[in-house]
């Protein structure tokens, strides 16, 4: 052991060092050979523990020797021991909370959740729409606080349930460029209506959610839109405005693609903006409609 000066005080590494093992970094008047491994990141000083050597390049030994120091690390070792325990137990709960997941029940489910939340939504609006202007101003507000819960209610099922991407819809991805995007969450319908165009001779890509939809234009202006209204994210109506909003977007044709009646329908294609709309369940000839826009140059 090597022997220091009776007047050289314990420095803060050696109070880190002993809070952290247990064990003296002095004693009678030397520094501990333990206190000396330690220093150096070696773990051998305790029987329980074995040594482990690790080869990195300068540059990364440096970072990691910054974010050691400017986060209070005593050593590099404990950094290393902290960031793989780190690492494991989060890499755990990943694979526990995946590893089980039905994707194909969960986008079930957001749309079970969504379809009835959307029409409750819409029920509400209607009242106030068309009986605002007779209803005493405390149901008014009642049916406000209503709609927000709804709103709140919707944002859960999207942090919760339509964060999963299912490998569907990464099949439908392929494309780079294409004539026609549909954005459509029923895979069936995706799949039937790509092979129909297809065999057309114009190319349609599909996504299975509004949030897809308005991230694939921003890689691609497509000559026309088909766009379903309940969709598990949101709904095909904000969709619309946002694609309106955007100066790049906003004169591409868009056409709602929709099992809603026909008369809410036609009021939306009127106060948004849409092109159209073709209602389900749909005949393929009602497609005929499109043919010109996808013609066009």
């Amino acid at each position: 052991m090597g022997t220091i000066p009776d007047d050289l005080k314990k420095t803060k590494e050696m109070e880190n060092f002993e809070k952290e093992t247990g064990k003296r970094a002095i004693w009678r008047g030397s520094i501990t050979e333990t206190f000396k491994k330690w220093q150096k990141g070696e773990d051998d000083f305790d029987i329980d523990k074995e040594r482990i050597s690790l080869y990195v390049s300068k540059d990364i030994k440096d970072e990691w020797l910054n974010f050691a120091s400017n986060n209070e690390y005593s050593t590099l070792s404990k950094l290393i021991r902290e960031a793989l325990k780190f690492f494991i137990e989060y890499r755990s709960k990943i694979i526990i909370k995946y590893k089980n997941v039905d994707i194909d029940l969960l986008s079930s489910l957001s749309h079970d959740l969504k379809e009835p939340l959307t029409s409750i939504k819409g029920y509400l609006q209607l009242i106030i729409e068309a009986h605002g202007n007779t209803l005493e101003d405390k149901v008014i507000s009642i049916i406000k606080n209503v709609l927000g819960q709804c709103s709140i209610l919707e944002n859960k099922i999207i942090d919760y349930l339509d964060k999963f991407e299912t490998e569907k819809e990464e099949e439908t991805n392929g494309l780079s460029e294409y004539d026609l995007l549909l954005i459509e969450d029923d895979v069936e319908t995706v799949n039937l209506l790509t092979s129909y165009f297809d065999s057309l001779g114009f190319s349609c890509k599909g996504v299975l959610s509004g949030f897809k939809g308005l991230k694939e234009l921003k890689r691609h202006i497509p000559k026309l839109i088909l766009l379903d209204i309940i969709l598990p994210d949101i709904n095909g109506y904000e969709v619309l405005k946002r694609i309106r909003a955007d100066s790049k977007l906003k004169d591409i044709p868009v056409f709602f693609l929709t099992a809603i009646p026909n008369i809410e329908v036609e009021k939306k294609i009127t106060k948004l903006g849409a092109t159209g709309a073709i209602l389900k369940p749909f005949n393929l000839s009602d497609f005929d409609t499109l043919h010109k826009y996808l013609n066009s140059k």
